[in-house]
C-alpha cells in the first residue's frame, strides 16, 4: 500500500489549475520543498467552497496537503502576504514564466532554488521586464542541468572577452569570431559576461542574450510552441503599429 504523506504549511505558488470533476479544482503547484505537484482542491468551484477566492495565481500561499501517489488532496490554504496587482503585460510575463515551469519540470522533483529564482523574478517584473525573464530563463536551464557556458571560450577555454564577438553553439558554449556569418547566434562578449554576472541594465546585451535564451530553451521546449510566448508577441506587434486591440485572455486553458 502506498504510503500517505502529509505536508503542513508549505511556501507555494499555484501555476495553473483546471475544472476537475463536477466542483473540484486541479491545482499545479510550485512548491519550494517538493517542487512540482498537482492537488486537488475539493469542492473548490462550489458555491460554498472552502477556499473560494483564495486559491489565485501570482498569489503567495502557505498550502497544506496529503499526498499518496501522483495526485494529492489540498487540506489548507493561508496567505503569505499580499503583492501588488499586475498590470496586464506583467501578467502575462508571469504566466510565461509559469508555463515554462510546467512544460520543464517534472513533478515531484524539488528545486528550492529555482523556487526562490522564481519569486525573485515576480518581484522584478515590474521595474526590469527584460532581465527579470532573461534572469530566471538562465537559473532554470542551470537548475534542470543545462546551464549555459558563459565566461570561457569552447574551445580555447580562454576566458571571454566583453570587446571580443563570439558565436555560441549551443549545448557547447561560445566561440570567438571576427564577424556574424550565416544564421548562428552572435554576440558581444560583454553580453555573455552581463548574464553570466546577472547584470543585464544595458539594452542591447539585453537584446542579444534573448536570442541565445530563446534557442537554448528550444533544444528543451520541443516543437510546441509556448502560448503566452505567442500572446505577448502580438501584444509588441499591436503597440508597435499604434493599434489597440483586445486579446482573449488564454490563461484558463492548458499550458502544460
Amino acid at each position: 500500500m502506498t504510503q500517505r504523506t502529509r505536508v503542513s504549511l508549505q511556501p507555494a505558488w499555484i501555476l495553473h489549475h483546471y475544472p476537475y470533476r463536477d466542483s473540484s479544482l486541479l491545482l499545479e503547484v510550485f512548491s519550494r520543498e517538493y517542487g512540482r505537484i498537482g492537488l486537488i482542491a475539493r469542492g473548490a468551484r462550489s458555491a460554498k467552497g472552502r477556499w473560494q477566492n483564495q486559491l489565485q495565481m501570482l498569489r503567495p500561499l502557505l498550502l497544506s496537503w496529503s499526498m499518496r501517489g501522483e495526485l494529492g488532496t489540498l487540506t489548507g490554504v493561508d496567505s503569505r502576504g499580499g503583492m501588488d496587482v499586475f498590470p496586464g503585460r506583467q501578467v502575462l510575463c508571469a504566466c510565461y514564466l509559469n508555463e515554462l515551469l510546467m512544460r520543464l519540470l517534472t513533478r515531484h522533483d524539488p528545486h528550492p532554488e529555482l523556487f526562490g529564482a522564481y519569486e525573485d523574478a515576480l518581484l522584478m517584473l515590474g521595474s526590469a521586464e527584460e532581465p527579470a525573464l532573461r534572469l530566471f530563463e538562465k537559473r532554470l536551464l542551470q537548475a534542470l542541468g543545462y546551464g549555459l557556458l558563459l565566461d570561457y571560450e569552447y574551445e580555447s577555454g580562454d576566458a571571454v572577452q566583453a570587446g571580443s564577438l563570439y558565436e555560441y553553439r549551443l549545448e557547447k558554449g561560445p566561440v570567438r569570431c571576427g564577424q556574424a556569418a550565416g544564421n548562428g547566434i552572435f554576440l558581444q562578449g560583454a553580453s555573455l559576461l552581463a548574464l553570466h554576472g546577472e547584470d543585464l541594465q544595458d539594452a542591447p546585451a539585453c537584446r542579444e542574450v534573448k536570442q541565445l535564451m530563446r534557442a537554448a530553451l528550444a533544444l528543451y521546449l520541443g516543437e510546441r510552441p509556448l502560448r503566452t510566448r505567442e500572446v505577448l508577441r502580438q501584444l509588441s506587434s499591436f503597440a508597435s503599429a499604434g493599434k489597440t486591440t483586445v486579446i482573449r485572455d488564454n490563461r484558463s486553458q492548458n499550458t502544460g
